[in-house]
Order: structure tokens, then C-alpha cells, then sequence
């Protein structure tokens, strides 16, 4: 159906099932226009583009980001590289001098679980990590663990990157204890999963980027910074100060607040892309409402065809989902596999068969997009069954 939007990406690889839009997603084909035109304002504008960039292409990816998320203050919407560089800009606002609280999950992102395994070395950082499983009570146990004591920050995904559980964020940053650094991760939901941040959005961060979902490819992180934000991180960059601004000719226009947090310099042409392919989905009428209806739509037209091919490992008995019809679910299915040796072996079986697919450690992962039909989801599990 939305096929005529990933023409370039789809004739590059006529004979491929891409099955891992959650790893790379395909680009649309209006993000190279935008790549070109980036370069194109490059040349025009030469020592003014700064002036360009931050007076009309960061309002404007502001405000189709915040019209995602229903924010109110898109001005609050700071650009970075990559998430790490706003996590540890996040954790240098905090005090090193005193013991410092961490409450997290099991499942977060490689980058982070990294940053945090390593001050969790230094003897005055307590990191606690509540396991996503069994996900039936993991509200409950998160819940439990934010009543002991004070956090100095609390962090968890929206959606969980090893297994495509959905978490209530809702729920837990309503109950999170005030004075606590609440910090969503939203790379596996912007874009795919709906959320209104309406009612978050005065105390709660909110960490993603264009690189899945969103589809503009890496590059093009963002950070959202409640208003009225009191840190300071000693982790500076490019806009640490008010008086770096003279150097764009004052056209940045963030609140002093949000400013704190601003990415080092960094290369825009992420920034053009990921507007372009917003302001086409929204041409397109693609909301993530409808977006996310169809990939479940998929996602459950694919389960149906696998239940008849009765696989011995890729079955609803593995797979990762919660026990709730209700509960909402991120835009790749993920399987448990009986080792990791087994879950390399699939994958690599897979790619013999040219269907493009990721693993985590025992757990293999099949994302879905907008690309997708269901000729191609009935020779995908065509070519499961073919497999030795």
C-alpha cells in the first residue's frame, strides 16, 4: 500500500525480504531530496548556514516532533548526533559529589546499560536494575522499587528493545517520586507506538531519534527538556552558554533550560531528512495512530500464516508478547530461540534465504514497516518454510 514511498531503497534490493526495520529501517524516497537540498544550502549559505539551520529547519523539525507527541513547548526539543551524547549530558547534571541513585530495567539500550555498568564502578553510584520478566508484574515490581528511598534518576524505554513489550510509562512517571530525574527512552516508540506526552511533558524527559521509526537515518537525535529545568551539566557543548549564541547571529531561539542540554556541532543534513519524511508522512496522512494499525495488522497476518506452518522454534509459544489483547505492542516480533548458537544459526539461515532479519543474545527479532504487503509477508513465511 505505501510502497511508492520506498522506491529507492525497494529496487536496490529486488530479491530481499527486509525484515528488520527496527535495526535499519528503509529510507523514503523524499529523504535523499532533502540529503541533496542540505548540501544545496550548504553552498548557498556557506559561513550563514548556522543561521539558516536554527532560524527555520530546527523550528520546523520542532514542531512536526511536538505535533507527534502533542507537546506544547517544541521549543523545549534539543538536537544531538546520537542518545548517548544527551545520556551523559543527563547524568552530568547530576551531583558526583554525593551518592548518586539509579533505578532502571534489565532491558535498556547497549549504550546505556554500558554507561551505567561503568559509574555503577565508582563507589558512590547504586544502580538497580528491576527485570522486564515476567512482564505481567513488572509495573508492579518498578512500582515497588520507585517506594524505596529517593532516585536521583529513573530511566526506562517506552518500548523495550529485546522483546517489543510496550511499558506504561503513564503509570510509572505519575508515580515517581518528585524530586527524581524521570527519563523516557522513546527510540523504539517515536513514530511507531502513539503516545501523548501532554500530560508528561512538565516534568519527564524524552530521549529519540529519526534512525528507526522515523525514518530519516542516523544523525538526528533529539532530547525533550521539561520546562523550568534547574540542571546544569558539566558536560558542556556547543550551546552551553548564552553567550556562544552570537556565533549563529542569536537565531538558536531555545530557553536557557532546554540550551543546557543542546548536542555538539553536528552534521544537519540528519535534521533535513527526518522533516522531509514527516512532512510527507503527514501529506500521506500517515499519523502513528494509523501507522501503528498497520504494521499490527501485518504483524498479525503474519502470525496467522506461521501458526498453519507450525515452525519448531518460530511459534506464538516463543514469541514475546504480553498475555493482554490489550496491551499494546512495538513494531517488531520477538522470538525466544533455544541458545544463542541456535538464534545465529536462524538468523543466518534467514539471510540464505535473503530474509533480513537481527537477533539479541537467545531472542530473534522480525520488524515490520510500511513497505511491506502481504505478497510479502506470504513469501516470508514461504521461505521460513523452506529453511533446513
Amino acid at each position: 500500500m505505501y510502497k511508492h514511498l520506498y522506491q529507492r531503497f525497494l529496487e536496490a534490493h529486488p530479491q530481499e525480504l527486509h525484515f528488520a526495520c527496527h535495526s535499519h529501517h528503509y529510507w523514503p524516497d523524499v529523504s535523499r531530496d532533502a540529503h541533496i537540498q542540505y548540501w544545496d544550502d550548504s553552498a548557498r549559505y556557506v559561513d550563514d548556514k548556522w543561521a539558516h539551520i536554527f532560524s527555520v529547519k530546527v523550528p520546523r523539525a520542532q514542531q512536526l516532533i511536538a505535533e507527534v507527541l502533542n507537546i506544547s513547548h517544541s521549543e523545549q526539543i534539543v538536537f544531538a548526533p546520537n542518545t548517548h551524547e544527551f545520556v551523559f549530558r543527563l547524568l552530568s547534571s547530576l551531583d558526583w559529589k554525593k551518592k548518586i541513585r539509579i533505578l532502571t530495567t534489565d532491558s535498556e539500550f547497549y549504550s546505556f546499560d554500558r554507561q551505567i555498568n561503568r559509574l555503577s564502578e565508582m563507589e558512590n553510584f547504586e544502580v538497580v536494575k528491576v527485570p522486564t520478566l515476567p512482564f505481567e508484574t513488572f509495573h508492579e515490581r518498578f512500582e515497588a522499587e520507585m517506594a524505596r528511598g529517593t532516585w536521583d534518576l529513573i530511566f526506562l524505554s517506552h518500548v523495550f528493545f529485546n522483546s517489543g513489550l510496550v511499558c506504561e510509562v503513564h503509570r510509572l512517571a505519575t508515580k515517581a517520586p518528585q524530586g527524581s530525574m524521570f527519563v523516557i527512552d522513546g527510540y523504539h516508540s517515536f513514530m511507531a507506538v502513539p503516545l501523548d506526552f501532554s500530560a508528561l511533558q512538565d516534568r519527564v524527559f524524552y530521549i529519540a531519534g529519526s534512525y528507526k521509526y522515523a525514518q530519516g537515518g542516523e544523525g538526528a537525535c533529539f532530547l525533550y527538556v521539561p520546562p523550568q529545568t534547574r540542571h546544569r551539566p558539566f558536560h558542556t557543548g556547543w550551546f552551553a552558554e548564552l553567550s556562544h549564541l552570537s556565533a549563529v547571529g542569536n537565531q538558536v531561539g531555545y530557553p536557557q533550560d532546554a540550551l543546557q542540554y543542546a548536542g555538539s556541532t553536528m552534521d544537519f543534513s540528519a535534521l533535513y531528512r527526518l522533516i522531509a519524511v514527516l512532512e510527507k508522512f503527514k501529506s500521506e496522512g500517515l499519523n502513528v495512530a494509523k501507522i501503528h494499525q498497520v504494521i499490527k495488522d501485518n504483524q498479525r497476518t503474519f502470525l496467522a500464516s506461521l501458526e498453519e506452518l507450525q515452525h519448531p522454534v518460530l511459534n506464538r509459544k516463543n514469541l514475546f508478547i504480553s498475555a493482554s489483547a490489550t496491551t499494546e505492542h512495538g513494531h517488531f516480533l520477538t522470538f525466544e530461540c533455544p541458545s544463542v548458537e541456535a538464534t545465529q544459526a536462524l538468523v543466518h539461515q534467514l539471510k540464505q534465504a535473503k530474509v533480513q532479519t537481527d537477533s539479541r543474545g537467545t531472542r530473534l527479532r522480525f520488524g515490520f514497516g510500511l513497505y511491506h504487503d502481504n505478497g510479502d509477508l506470504s513469501e516470508l513465511v514461504h521461505r521460513i518454510g523452506t529453511l533446513a
